[in-house]
C-alpha cells in the first residue's frame, strides 16, 4: 500500500470562523425518507481519513443510503457542538467522533448514547480501547477509530541546509534520547540556520505530558495538575527549550499551516493522524520525511471514537455504518489516505499495513515506523473528567509566553494555577 499526497487544503482543515462545520454545516440526524431512503450524517474533526470515496463505496453497497459528512476545524470546536447539543437533546449528527482527550467527559453521559454492543465485533481492537468506551453497566457506547502513535517529522531540505543528516535511519540515530537530546541537536540546527527547530511550545509539550501517567488527576479523580512537580517541570523545560528553539506558532493557526509550506521549522512531532494534516496542507513541498524515533522513547497523542447519539432518527443504519467504518478494511484505508494509524488488532497483521509505504514523506515505510512507534509507547495517561479542561489551561498558559509574549513563564504558571482552581 502507497499513500498518495492529499489535496486538503488548509481552509478545510482550519476554517475561517472559530467554529465552523465542514460541507453542510450542523446538520441533524434526518427522518427516513418516503421509500425507505435515508440520509445519515458524520461528524468528524481535522482529518479521520474519510474520503468521498470511502463514502461513496458504502452507498454503492447500502443502496438507499446517502452519506453526508460535517467536519470540525478542530478537536476543540467538535467538543464544544457536541456537549451543546447532547445537552439541548437534538441536533447532533446520526454519527459523532469523539477524540480521546475528551472522551471520559463524555462518558459521564453514556445513558444518551446508543449501546453498539456485538459479540461478532467485540474483539475487532486492542483492548484498553474497548474498556475505555464501555460504561459502567457494560454498555459499548463508541466504536474505536485510530490510536496515535508518534514519530518525528523533519525537513530534509532544512537539515541538508544545516549540515545535518538527511537519511531518516541517520537522523532516527541522531536524535535517539531524551528531550534534552532532541533540544541540543535543536539548537545545533538554530545555530547553524538561525530558523526554528520545532512548532510550537504547545505542540511539543504535548508529547512530553502524554509520557506521564498521571499528570493532572490521580486515579479517584483528585486533580494534582498544580501540584505535581512532573507538570511544573515538564511546563517550565519546554518553555525554557522554545525560547531559542519554537518558531512561536499556535497550532492549528492559519500562521502554523503555512508554516508546513514555507520552512517555518524542520521538526515537528509526528502521530499517525499529523502525516495527513502535513501533506493535505503542503502538498507541494518535496523535503518532508519521517524518522522512527521519538524522545523519551514513545508516546501516544490522540486517537478517536465514534459514537451514535440515541437522539437520532436512524440508530440502528448509523450504528452499521460506525461499525463498518471501524472495520480492519476501512482503518486500512483510512490510514492509506491520512496515516490514521488503525487500533484493530487484524490490522497489525496485515501486510498491507506492514508494507505501506507514503510518496509524499519521501517512500518511507511509514507502515513499519508507526507499528514500532506504537510497540515502543510505555504509558497510557490516564485521563478523567478533568484532562480536557486542565489541559486547555495549561495549553493556554504555554500560548501566553511562547506565541503572545505577554507573560513570564511563572507569570503564566500562576495564573494556570489559578485558571485550574476555579475550575473546582
Amino acid at each position: 500500500m502507497t499513500l498518495s499526497r492529499r489535496s486538503t487544503t488548509a481552509a478545510a482543515l482550519a476554517g475561517a470562523a472559530a467554529f465552523a462545520l465542514i460541507a453542510s454545516g450542523c446538520s441533524s440526524a434526518t427522518e427516513p425518507a418516503e421509500g425507505g431512503d435515508i440520509t445519515l450524517t458524520v461528524a468528524t474533526f481535522n482529518d479521520f481519513g474519510y474520503t468521498d470515496e470511502l463514502f461513496a463505496q458504502y452507498e454503492a453497497e447500502n443502496p438507499g443510503v446517502t452519506i453526508v459528512h460535517n467536519r470540525a476545524a478542530t478537536s476543540n470546536d467538535a467538543r464544544d457542538n457536541f456537549f451543546t447539543k447532547l445537552g439541548a437533546g437534538s441536533g447532533l449528527a446520526d454519527i459523532e467522533a469523539v477524540e480521546v482527550d475528551w472522551f471520559a467527559e463524555m462518558m459521564q453521559y453514556s445513558d444518551k448514547l446508543a449501546d453498539l454492543s456485538d459479540p461478532e465485533i467485540a474483539d475487532r481492537w486492542v483492548d484498553w480501547k474497548t474498556a475505555a468506551a464501555t460504561d459502567a453497566d457494560g454498555r459499548l457506547v463508541a466504536y474505536g477509530t485510530d490510536i496515535g502513535p508518534e514519530a518525528v517529522c523533519y525537513r530534509s531540505d532544512l537539515f541538508a541546509a544545516a549540515g545535518l543528516p538527511t537519511d531518516r535511519d541517520e537522523v532516527a540515530a541522531l536524535l535517539e534520547g531524551d528531550w534534552d537530546r532532541y533540544y541540543e541537536v535543536g539548537q545545533q540546527y538554530v545555530d547553524a540556520t538561525g530558523q526554528a527547530w520545532f512548532d510550537s511550545a504547545g505542540a511539543t509539550y504535548q508529547g512530553v505530558v502524554n509520557q506521564i501517567e498521571f499528570a493532572y488527576e490521580e486515579a479517584d479523580g483528585t486533580v494534582i495538575a498544580t501540584t505535581n512537580p512532573e507538570v511544573e517541570e515538564a511546563f517550565t523545560s519546554v518553555l525554557e527549550a522554545s525560547s531559542t528553539l519554537s518558531a512561536n506558532l499556535s497550532q492549528w493557526s492559519d500562521d502554523w499551516f503555512a508554516g508546513l509550506s514555507n520552512g517555518a521549522f524542520a521538526t515537528m512531532l509526528c502521530p499517525g493522524w499529523m502525516l495527513g494534516v502535513i501533506s493535505g496542507n503542503a502538498p507541494d513541498v518535496t523535503g518532508w520525511d519521517v524518522a522512527n524515533v521519538f524522545p523519551g522513547g514513545g508516546g501516544n497523542w490522540g486517537g478517536s471514537y465514534l459514537t451514535v447519539p440515541a437522539q437520532g432518527a436512524n440508530i440502528e443504519a448509523a450504528t452499521k455504518l460506525a461499525a463498518w467504518l471501524t472495520a480492519p478494511e476501512q482503518q486500512l484505508s483510512a490510514f492509506a489516505a491520512a496515516g490514521t494509524f488503525p487500533s484493530q488488532v487484524e490490522a497489525y497483521e496485515s501486510e498491507e499495513l506492514r508494507s505501506a509505504t507514503n510518496e509524499y514523506f519521501n517512500n518511507a515505510p511509514v507502515g513499519e515506523i508507526l507499528i514500532e512507534r506504537s510497540q515502543a509507547i510505555g504509558v497510557a495517561p490516564f485521563k478523567s473528567v478533568k484532562y480536557f479542561p486542565v489541559n486547555d489551561a495549561l495549553q493556554k498558559a504555554l500560548t501566553r509566553v511562547d506565541v503572545d509574549g505577554s507573560q513570564s513563564i511563572q507569570e503564566s504558571w500562576d495564573q494556570f494555577v489559578a485558571d485550574v482552581t476555579a475550575l473546582g
